[in-house]
């Protein structure tokens, strides 16, 4: 039986893989993407209202921290897309020796396309 002090190490993030990492980040923004998905549906519900919703809804959207969680929203999407790609080549069994060198590239590109994108969006 393993003692507490090996148990508790395994959840050490120095010790875990680039491909565990990977893993995690996938699912979490998957699952980040789908409550997204609700909540976006459940805001446009509401803007069956009439015109005064709709306006009260383009304030809010305008407002700082919404233009921030956009930010968010695109990052999260771009990581899932791109990280999706890269299982889908390891699936097909391309680039199987340079897995984590994909992941990488997959993380450098969200963060360069995320950031030109915070530039777009706040930049008005």
């Amino acid at each position: 039986m393993k003692s507490a002090y090996e148990r508790s190490r395994w959840w050490e993030p120095r010790r875990l893989s680039s491909g565990l990492w990977a893993f995690m980040a996938h699912r979490l923004s998957g699952i980040a993407l789908v409550a997204y998905l609700f909540l976006h549906l459940a805001v446009l519900s509401q803007l069956w209202g009439g015109p005064a919703r709709w306006d009260a809804f383009v304030a809010l959207a305008r407002s700082p921290l919404l233009l921030a969680l956009d930010v968010l929203l695109l990052a999260t999407v771009l990581f899932h897309g791109l990280n999706g790609l890269r299982l889908t080549l390891l699936g097909l069994g391309y680039g199987l020796r340079w897995q984590k060198l994909l992941f990488w590239v997959a993380l450098i590109l969200t963060l360069g396309l995320a950031g030109w994108g915070a530039v777009a969006m706040l930049g008005r």
